[in-house]
């Protein structure tokens, strides 16, 4: 296949009175770094992805979520071998919305690939339903359009019935329903994006950055400290804008 995911569900620990976790994560970076050698020996043209998890079966595991993973591929200068594989299920078991790591995996130039699950809220553990929440799904399709795509990586269904689902017909429902979910999704995401109208209003939060010379040269990394306070002095108490989260929601569900 075009793709080769790395899971590290037992790269982790129980406990750290019997851990020496630099070195276990030192291990953890050279078997990767045997594996990229050993794909290049072989001729294997193959994504390599990474599948961040927090939990389960370890206590906590070193992939936690994504932006540990993208941490770790940097340090260990593994950045330019490795993309990850997101599954939305395992993001919420680290405590963020079911997009988080889909986001921030594309917005930092890592996303590969996406195993298109849910788990419920409510639970602890890693349920693996399937996703039919088309609000998730239009934001996930949104990042995905928005990355031109996920080529060589897909959406994946790593997905089981509920255990009350005993029906062979359950089977099919489950499939269709969340393919349709994402379906819509991806047409409610390319409306957002071709209406403009949600786009603009994040522009428009932070266009000083766009229209003032400060604001410019903080973007850009040529700001000093001193300069900040110098207009902070200059410019007096700032006047507070509302962020608006309502008004983003009511507009969001226009388009779902």
């Amino acid at each position: 296949g075009g793709n080769l995911v790395f899971w590290g569900g037992r790269e982790g620990y129980q406990t750290l009175l019997n851990t020496d976790v630099k070195r276990e994560i030192d291990h953890l970076a050279a078997f990767l770094k045997m594996c990229v050698d050993y794909k290049k020996k072989i001729g294997d043209t193959s994504q390599c992805l990474i599948e961040p998890k927090p939990r389960e079966p370890m206590k906590h595991q070193y992939d936690y979520d994504a932006q540990t993973v993208i941490g770790f591929l940097k340090t260990y200068n593994l950045d330019g071998d490795f993309k990850l594989n997101i599954e939305p299920n395992h993001t919420t078991l680290a405590g963020h919305d079911y997009e988080h790591d889909i986001l921030m995996a594309s917005k930092l130039g890592f996303l590969g690939s996406v195993d298109a699950n849910t788990g419920d809220p409510l639970l602890g553990w890693d349920t693996d339903q399937f996703p039919m929440d088309v609000k998730k799904t239009t934001m996930a399709m949104k990042v995905v359009i928005e990355q031109g795509g996920l080529a060589p990586g897909g959406l994946n269904f790593d997905c089981k019935l509920r255990r009350e689902s005993s029906d062979i017909a359950d089977m099919f429902i489950a499939h269709i329903g969340a393919m349709d979910a994402f379906a819509r999704g991806l047409r409610n995401a390319a409306r957002i994006i071709s209406d403009g109208k949600l786009p603009k209003m994040v522009a428009q939060r932070y266009s000083s950055f766009d229209t003032t010379a400060l604001g410019k040269r903080i973007e850009e990394g040529k700001a000093t400290l001193e300069e900040c306070e110098e207009y902070a002095k200059k410019e007096g108490e700032p006047v507070p804008k509302s962020g608006q989260q309502e008004l983003y929601e009511m507009v969001f569900n226009h388009y779902v």
